[in-house]
C-alpha cells in the first residue's frame, strides 16, 4: 500500500507587517502639524454679537455702522440701499466719523458666500476696527 504524504506547511511569516502602518501614521502626523497653524490663521477677524446684549447694543447703535448684504449687487448701509460698487465711498466717511469704528453685518439667505466675504473684506479695508456678524436678515 502506498503511503500518502501529508502536505507540508511552509514556514511562512504570519505576523502583521507594521512598517507601512507606522509610515502612513507618521506622514499624517507631519501633515497635521503643518496644517494646524494655518487653520487657526484667519484673514478676517470676526466677533459674533451676543443676543443677550440687546440693551447694550441699542445704546451703542449710534456708534456703529449697520450693513446688510441684500444681494450680490446691493448693500443696505444704515437703512440706505446702495449698489455694491458704491459701498467704499458710502462706508468710508461713516467710519471716519464714528468713534468706535464698529460694523454690524447681516446677510440675506440668497447671497453667495463670496459676496458676503467680499463685503467683510471691504469693511475692513475702509477702516472698521470691529466687525460683528449678526444672524438673520433685517425685518422691513
Amino acid at each position: 500500500m502506498a503511503q500518502r504524504r501529508k502536505p507540508r506547511l511552509s514556514d511562512g511569516i504570519y505576523d502583521v507587517n507594521m512598517t507601512p502602518l507606522i509610515d502612513v501614521s507618521l506622514v499624517l502626523v507631519v501633515i497635521l502639524m503643518v496644517a494646524t497653524p494655518m487653520a487657526f490663521q484667519s484673514g478676517i477677524a470676526v466677533s459674533q454679537a451676543a443676543a443677550t446684549g440687546k440693551k447694550a447694543a441699542e445704546t451703542a447703535h449710534v456708534e456703529r455702522v449697520e450693513l446688510e448684504v441684500l444681494s450680490n449687487d446691493a448693500v443696505r448701509v444704515n437703512d440706505r440701499i446702495v449698489p455694491r460698487q458704491a459701498l467704499d465711498e458710502t462706508l468710508r466717511p461713516l467710519l471716519n466719523a464714528s468713534a468706535t469704528r464698529r460694523v454690524v453685518v447681516r446677510c440675506g439667505d440668497a447671497v453667495s458666500h463670496g459676496a458676503f466675504v467680499g463685503v467683510l473684506d471691504e469693511a475692513r479695508e475702509c477702516g472698521a476696527s470691529q466687525i460683528a456678524v449678526v444672524g438673520g436678515a433685517h425685518a422691513d
